[in-house]
Parts: C-alpha cells; sequence; structure tokens
C-alpha cells in the first residue's frame, strides 16, 4: 500500500515540552555533584572538621538566607513568585538559634559569600531568578538535612540549637512536599524565555555555592585537588 497523504491544512502536532522540573533536575546535575563532593563537604560529612568551621559555614548561611528570606518578602505578592514563598521553608529562625548556640559573635562573610549575597538581592527584582535560588537553595538543604544533622549530632555533640537549620519537619514529609513544590515548576505557566532563563541562573546559583565552599576549604586549611 502507497503512504497515506495527510489532509490538506494539517500537520503533525508539536510534542509537549519535558516538565520543567526534570529538565532543571538534569540541568543541575554535574554542577550539583560538583558542589555536593567540594573539599569542603567532602571533610564535613567525613566529620573531619573542628566545630569552627562548621560555625563558618553557618555564618555564610545566615547571610545567604537573610538576602534571599528578604526577597520572599519582596515578592510574596508576585504571580509568578509568589507561590514559592511558603513559610514552612524559612531557615533564617533556626539560624540565628544556630549561631547563638554555637557562640558565634560577630559573623565573619567571606568575599564569596558576599558575591553570592549581591546576585540574591538582584534577584528580589527578577521572579525567574528568584525562584531559580529558591529551588537550588531550598531543595538542596531539605535533600541533604537529615544526613547533616546526623552528622552534627555523631560528631559535635549537637542536637537542637546549633542544627536547627537542617530541621525540615515542619513541612511534613520530605517526598510530598518535593511533588508538590516539582509541581509549582511545573504548572508556572513559563515562557520558553524564562525556562532558559531559569534553568541558566539555576546553575550560576550552584557555581556561586561551590565558589563558598571552596573559599572555605581556604580558610579552614584544606588542601583543593590539583587541576587535572
Amino acid at each position: 500500500m502507497g503512504a497515506t497523504t495527510p489532509i490538506s491544512g494539517t500537520s503533525p502536532a508539536s510534542p509537549e515540552p519535558a516538565a520543567l522540573s526534570a529538565e532543571l533536575r538534569a540541568t543541575v546535575h554535574e554542577v550539583h555533584e560538583r558542589a555536593h563532593h567540594s573539599v569542603y563537604m567532602a571533610a564535613l560529612l567525613d566529620g573531619a572538621l573542628p566545630l569552627a568551621a562548621y560555625t563558618l559555614l553557618a555564618e555564610q548561611y545566615g547571610a545567604i538566607y537573610g538576602a534571599l528570606e528578604a526577597a520572599s518578602d519582596t515578592l510574596a505578592e508576585d504571580p509568578v513568585a509568589g507561590p514559592f514563598v511558603i513559610d514552612e521553608l524559612r531557615r533564617l529562625p533556626a539560624l540565628h538559634a544556630d549561631l547563638d548556640a554555637l557562640g558565634s559573635g560577630i559573623p565573619r562573610i567571606l568575599p564569596s559569600t558576599a558575591t553570592y549575597v549581591a546576585r540574591l538581592r538582584e534577584a528580589a527584582g527578577d521572579p525567574v531568578l528568584y525562584v531559580a535560588h529558591h529551588y537550588t537553595r531550598y531543595l538542596g538543604d531539605l535533600a541533604g538535612g537529615q544526613i547533616v544533622g546526623r552528622l552534627l549530632s555523631r560528631t559535635y555533640g549537637i542536637d537542637g540549637a546549633g542544627g536547627l537549620f537542617y530541621d525540615f519537619s515542619a513541612l511534613g514529609s520530605p517526598s510530598r512536599f518535593r511533588t508538590r513544590y516539582r509541581e509549582l515548576l511545573d504548572t508556572a505557566g513559563w515562557s520558553e524565555a524564562d525556562r532558559a532563563r531559569l534553568k541558566a541562573e539555576a546553575v550560576h546559583a550552584f557555581e556561586l555555592n561551590i565558589a563558598v565552599l571552596a573559599e572555605m576549604a581556604e580558610e579552614v586549611g584544606l588542601e583543593q585537588p590539583l587541576a587535572s
């Protein structure tokens, strides 16, 4: 039999775009792995750092989440960013309690952290950039929170204040929350240009985080691997 002739005026249906949450996860996979396997994080997860080195991390997070949650306040009524402003996610009150318990006086903010904070302040004026940073920070810390929380108890004897940053119990089930978050991403009605900007900024957010981790490794005297 011969090939069927298409009906005049019709064309094959365009494929549906892939779910943004899946695209975003694939886009950041490589840079996420670099952050997770950084020299500083490897030493922290091995229990090889003194408490002061962990306190330095908490100080950087205080500055980073201060800027991110100020952006949340600014964008809470924005139709794009507003649904992502979820009060149960907020980390700053826990960080303040942690820093008090850890004996931090005036927090020491590293230059790489100041660069990160400056970008977060820019994101307060751009909902797409804001969501990119929101995704990389909160979902990353939610995913690693249980592991780091157990490490703090085992290595430093910290239970409660000092490690409250990693307590996401107010969210309920982490898996159900992640499903809810993916739905927010996938139903936000992003344009193709927005999707591209969101993915690019998520990669940039991870790079900013990697720069902080690298500078912290230097500060606490960890050797960086030789470039290949």
